[in-house]
């Protein structure tokens, strides 16, 4: 099981995002835990969480991001604008499944 936290500004538009990397990671077999959550709450749901990714709109966290999920050893990192934009499940599921090897 992998789990995947995405962290955006509210929360809204990313939930699409789940909805399509959820789908993507059914396709593959993969047993997959993925949510969104605002950015401002990362610390709070960050339990047994394999990779944190920041929504673009948020990107300019991602050093305070780093401060909160380095001591745990989760690696954090943005989703890149465009696959973001094109709501890409596949890309951005590779994407958190290559921060974490």
């Amino acid at each position: 099981m992998v789990t995947i936290r995405l962290f955006c500004a509210a929360g809204m538009s990313t939930s699409l995002l789940v909805n399509k990397m959820k789908d993507a990671a059914s396709k593959r077999g993969i047993e997959a835990d993925i949510a969104a959550f605002p950015e401002g709450q990362m610390d709070q749901h960050l339990n047994g969480v394999n990779v944190a990714l920041l929504g673009p709109q948020v990107g300019y966290t991602l050093s305070k991001a780093k401060q909160i999920c380095e001591p745990k050893n989760i690696p954090v990192e943005v989703i890149p604008m465009v696959d973001y934009g094109m709501m890409n499940g596949e890309k951005v599921l590779d994407f958190a499944l290559n921060l974490i090897k």
